[in-house]
C-alpha cells in the first residue's frame, strides 16, 4: 500500500512516474537564511472503482502541474528569505506564497480523489495513501501561512527568528507528508504508470 512516511519511494521502486512524484520532496523548504541586511477526512468519496490505466492517467495528471507549481512556489519562497525587504514585505510575500502552495495542493488532493479507486487489490489503500500524502503537505503548508499571519513584523530580530521556527516546523511536517511507494506491489497498476502517457 501507499502511505505517508519519513522518505519517498527507495531507489529500487521501477515506477518510472511514482520517483518523479517521490522527488517532489526535493522541493522541501530549505533551513531559512535571515537577510544579511536586515483538516479534512482523506479517505472521504472513494467509492468509485476506475481501470488501472485511467486512474493512473489521472492521478498523473493531477500531480504534473503540482509539482512544477510546488517547485516554482518554493523557489521564490527561498528568494524572499534572503531578499533585501522590510520584515513587512517579506510578511506580506510569504503568506501570499505559502497560501499559494496550500492551495496547489488542495486542488491536486480534489483532483485525485475525484480519480475514485484504481480496480485492483488493495486499491482503496493506494488512493487512501496520495490522498493522506496530499492532506498533510496541504495542512503544512496552511499551518505555515497562519504561524508567518501572526508574526509581528514590527521589529526585524523578533520577526525573522519567528519565520525560521515557523519554517523549520514547515520541513519537519513535509518530510513526514512523504509518500512510500515502496510497498506498491499491484503489478498491474505498476505497468499503468510506466505505461500511460499521463505519467511519461
Amino acid at each position: 500500500m501507499l502511505a505517508g512516511g519519513p522518505s519517498y519511494a527507495k531507489s529500487d521502486n521501477k515506477v518510472p512516474f511514482l520517483n518523479r512524484y517521490a522527488a517532489t520532496h526535493a522541493y522541501a523548504p530549505r533551513g531559512f537564511r535571515r537577510p544579511r541586511d536586515g483538516v479534512r477526512a482523506p479517505g472521504r468519496g472513494l467509492r468509485r472503482r476506475a481501470d488501472p490505466r485511467v486512474w493512473a492517467a489521472s492521478v498523473c495528471t493531477a500531480l504534473s502541474p503540482w509539482r512544477t507549481e510546488i517547485g516554482t512556489l518554493t523557489t521564490r519562497t527561498q528568494q524572499q528569505m534572503t531578499a533585501k525587504t522590510t520584515p513587512a514585505q517579506a510578511k506580506e510575500n510569504l503568506v501570499r506564497l505559502l497560501g499559494g502552495a496550500e492551495s496547489a495542493s488542495e486542488t491536486a488532493r480534489e483532483q485525485v480523489q475525484k480519480a475514485g479507486v484504481p480496480d485492483v487489490d488493495g486499491g482503496e489503500s493506494v488512493a487512501k495513501g496520495f490522498l493522506r500524502s496530499l492532506t498533510a503537505v496541504r495542512d503544512a503548508y496552511g499551518k505555515a501561512k497562519q504561524g508567518i499571519e501572526q508574526l509581528d513584523a514590527g521589529q526585524a530580530d523578533p520577526f525573522y527568528d519567528g519565520v525560521q521556527s515557523v519554517m523549520n516546523t514547515l520541513t519537519s511536517e513535509y518530510n513526514r507528508s512523504a509518500l512510500d511507494t515502496s510497498a506498491l506491489d499491484s503489478e498491474e497498476l505498476k505497468q499503468a504508470f510506466d505505461e500511460v502517457p499521463e505519467c511519461r
